[in-house]
């Protein structure tokens, strides 16, 4: 791995940012990461902050014309390197909370997006939300600002459940901005975490009723990982709550999977599943998916991470930091990498293991012939023991069985010889 602390993107950008566009196979998405939040979940270990004012371009009131000033300054490497970016294939706005911000802030850095790069015709364009930071005037206005979905951290619709999760929003308010979305002719997504101490399968059960209720176009459902950290860790070890279960998590998983797939869901991620009743693939996630098919993205705002054509490239994490550099006239990157052929054959197995669509063989012809011979013994192995699909793989795919999805750790590292 050549990784590197200090930044030489606007040195290195060009060269990597011609080969992205030359590449036809390759599509071209936008992250904007908005770090704020109303209260810090006890779960939580992202790059977010609770503060509404950290300083010049770094407070609710002056974010957008920080992030839109890194997307001005991202469109002049575009032009250093003598290339037209490729219409943005996709657009995700994460955090934190980004509805935090007014919505007039967040289709303003969308509609500078749209100016500086283009967005491709039916492009998905999604915010994140939490139920309580949406009204019904402001879901309309993103609407009309050219958002056409929202994803919504539902978590759970048990109240103890959300408690232990220090989850601000009650029950009712998830059914409330449901029915906003939908007013606003909005695709929705729901984000569910199953197996948090203390909950039932009985509680699990009657989220997922909440969910399938509200008919969403998809849904998220992840088991809870408990980060070091965190102040549920800490909770965890001090006795107050008992930690995850695995065997509880798995028979969850299968329960989701039961009662999705008997309501006309269809898993294309080991986690994510959509609205698919004639499996024509719609409603899947095509920003996720853009990640998890090793595309190309830039990502915008502290802490945000990019990639373009095998280069990496990540932002100054503090909101703080990251818009005094910006203000500045500074790239906003503090360190690079370009993966390694070992480290990018890990990732390929890592993501498309996870994949409904699959990891493709062929992949490990790209290697030496000791590597594809070891991975094809592996595979074939796998598929006798009831983990990948024997016909995907006759098909040169690799895919995850229901079993095979519970054990998608062990089926990678056996893939890469660990």
């Amino acid at each position: 791995m050549n990784q590197t602390e200090i930044s030489s993107i606007p040195q290195l950008l060009p060269d990597f940012v011609s080969s992205a566009v030359n590449d036809a196979e390759r599509t071209f998405s936008l992250y904007v990461h908005v770090p704020f939040c109303l209260t810090r979940c006890g779960y939580c270990d992202f790059n977010t902050y609770i503060s509404p004012d950290m300083g010049p371009g770094a407070s609710h009131d002056s974010f957008a014309a920080t992030a839109i000033k890194e997307l001005e300054y991202a469109a002049t490497l575009f032009e250093k390197s003598g290339t037209e970016p490729k219409p943005l294939h996709s657009v995700f706005f994460g955090g934190g909370t980004p509805t935090l911000l007014a919505a007039e802030d967040l289709t303003a850095i969308l509609s500078r997006a749209e100016q500086l790069f283009g967005i491709r015709s039916g492009a998905e364009i999604t915010t994140e939300a939490n139920p309580d930071s949406l009204t019904a005037q402001s879901v309309q206005e993103l609407a009309d600002g050219g958002f056409n979905r929202i994803s919504m951290g539902m978590q759970s619709s048990v109240g103890h459940v959300l408690q232990v999760l220090e989850r601000t929003h009650n029950p009712d308010n998830i059914v409330t901005a449901a029915q906003w979305i939908r007013a606003a002719n909005l695709e929705m997504s729901l984000d569910l975490i199953f197996g948090t101490p203390g909950e039932s399968l009985e509680d699990w059960q009657a989220s997922l009723d909440t969910a399938l209720g509200l008919q969403p176009d998809h849904l998220s459902a992840y088991g809870l990982i408990v980060e070091e950290g965190t102040k549920l860790a800490a909770q965890i070890r001090r006795g107050v709550y008992p930690n995850t279960d695995p065997d509880d998590q798995a028979d969850k998983y299968l329960v989701t999977e039961e009662r999705l797939s008997a309501a006309g869901y269809r898993w294309y991620e080991i986690s994510n599943w959509a609205y698919d009743p004639d499996h024509r693939g719609i409603h899947q996630s095509q920003h996720n998916l853009a990640y998890w098919r090793d595309q190309d993205w830039w990502g915008i705002g502290p802490g945000a991470h990019s990639h373009m054509a095998g280069l990496r490239w990540w932002n100054a994490k503090h909101p703080a930091a990251y818009a005094s550099r910006v203000l500045d006239n500074i790239s906003p990157a503090i360190g690079h990498e370009i993966p390694d052929d070992d480290a990018r054959l890990l990732e390929k197995i890592m993501l498309g293991v996870r994949l409904a669509e699959g990891l493709d063989t062929a992949v490990f012809e790209e290697y030496d012939p000791e590597t594809a011979q070891r991975a094809k013994t592996e595979a074939e192995l796998l598929a006798t023991q009831g983990l990948i699909e024997p016909s995907a793989l006759d098909r040169g795919k690799i895919v995850p069985t229901l079993r095979g999805r519970l054990l998608d750790d062990a089926i990678t590292r056996r893939l890469a010889g660990f």
